[in-house]
C-alpha cells in the first residue's frame, strides 16, 4: 500500500472548495444465501395397488436389505426364486431400480457441483480484467482537460510536516489500499486555467476514485446511491441522468447552481461488473475573473472522455 496523502478525500474541508460534497459511502449488499437444495422424494415409498379387489391384503413391506431383497417365494403371485420357467419381475423391482439410478445420478451431480464450487458461499467477483493500481494518478487521463486549456497546478509542497508545520499538499495526490473485501484507490488533481491573470482566482479539481469489490456485488445499490442526490432535502438540488455506452451502467450527477457564484460540481459514476468508478469536477471562479469557466455540458464531455481512457488503462 502506498499513501502520499490523507486517506480521506482531499480538500474535503478546504476553504477554497466550499462546494465540495462528501464522497458517497462504500456500498455493497450482503449477497443472498443460495437456495436450499430441494429434498429428494423417498424412492422407497410405494403407491397403493390400483384396482385391487376388496379384501386383498396390502403388499408386504420391504426387507432390511432395501429394494434389493426379492419378494418372499409364492407371496401374492410372485414366482419362487429359481423356479423353472419363472418370468423375471418387471413391476415394482424395475421401477425401484430406475428410481435408484436417478437418485445416484443426482448424488453424483451434486458432488460435482460442490467440488466445482457451485454451492459455495464464497463470492465470485466479476472484475472484467480491472486491476489495482497503487497510484491511480498514473493511469488517469487528463487529456480532455488539457484540451480545454487547463493544466496541472504546480505543486507547492510534499505534504510532509516540518518544524514550521505541514506544507501544502502535493499535486497530484494519490492513495491506494488493498483490503479483504475491496481494493480502493483515488487520485486528486488541482487544475488551473491557462491564461489566468495574477489577480484572477480560480480553483478546479478533478477527483477520481475506483473500487474493486471482492465480496459483494455493488449492482443492486449502485443506481439508488446516485439517484438519491435528487431526493436530498436541502437547498441544493441536483439533476441525475443515465449515461449510455460506458460500463454496465453510468450516471451523471449535476448540481443545479444559481446565484452570482461561478461554481460547478459534476459527478460521473460508472459501474462495470464489480468495479465502480467515480470522477468528480469541482470548481470555483470569481465573477471578476477574466477566465470563463466551462459549462455543465462541456464538463460532462470532459469527464466522460477522461473516464473512458482511464478505465481502459486500468485493465491488466
Amino acid at each position: 500500500m502506498s499513501n502520499t496523502g490523507d486517506q480521506n478525500p482531499p480538500f474535503a474541508g478546504d476553504q477554497n472548495a466550499p462546494f465540495s460534497a462528501p464522497q458517497p459511502p462504500a456500498y455493497g449488499p450482503t449477497p443472498a444465501p443460495p437456495p436450499p437444495v430441494p429434498a429428494q422424494q423417498n424412492p422407497y415409498a410405494q403407491p397403493g395397488p390400483q384396482g385391487a379387489p376388496p379384501g386383498t391384503p396390502p403388499a408386504p413391506p420391504q426387507g432390511p436389505g432395501g429394494y434389493d431383497d426379492p419378494a418372499p417365494a409364492g407371496a401374492y403371485g410372485a414366482a419362487p426364486t429359481g423356479a423353472p420357467g419363472a418370468a423375471p419381475s418387471r413391476g415394482v423391482s424395475g421401477w425401484l431400480w430406475a428410481v435408484g439410478g436417478a437418485v445416484a445420478a443426482t448424488a453424483i451431480g451434486a458432488s460435482v457441483m460442490f467440488a466445482t464450487g457451485a454451492f459455495s458461499s464464497e463470492p465470485h467477483p466479476v472484475l472484467k480484467g480491472y486491476a489495482f493500481r497503487d497510484d491511480l494518478c498514473s493511469v488517469t487521463s487528463l487529456t480532455p482537460f488539457e484540451n480545454a486549456h487547463y493544466k496541472t497546478k504546480p505543486s507547492a509542497g510534499t505534504g510532509s510536516t516540518g518544524s514550521s508545520g505541514p506544507s501544502s499538499p502535493p499535486n497530484p495526490q494519490h492513495s491506494g489500499s488493498r483490503m479483504g473485501s475491496m481494493d480502493s484507490m483515488w487520485c486528486n488533481v488541482s487544475l488551473t486555467p491557462e491564461g489566468a491573470g495574477t489577480t484572477d482566482y480560480s480553483s478546479s479539481w478533478v477527483y477520481s476514485a475506483a473500487t474493486l469489490h471482492k465480496k459483494t456485488d455493488p449492482a443492486p445499490e449502485f443506481a439508488d446511491l446516485y439517484r438519491a442526490y435528487e431526493t436530498q432535502q436541502t437547498s441544493t438540488t441536483y439533476k441525475v441522468e443515465p449515461v449510455s455506452g460506458i460500463g454496465d451502467e453510468a450516471f451523471l450527477v449535476t448540481r443545479n447552481d444559481s446565484g452570482a457564484l461561478n461554481s460547478s460540481y459534476v459527478i460521473l459514476a460508472v459501474r462495470d461488473g464489480w468495479m465502480t468508478y467515480q470522477t468528480t469536477w469541482s470548481s470555483y471562479t470569481t465573477s471578476s475573473s477574466t477566465v470563463k469557466p466551462p459549462g455543465p455540458a462541456e464538463i460532462a464531455t470532459m469527464l466522460e472522455s477522461s473516464a473512458r481512457e482511464t478505465l481502459s488503462r486500468l485493465h491488466d
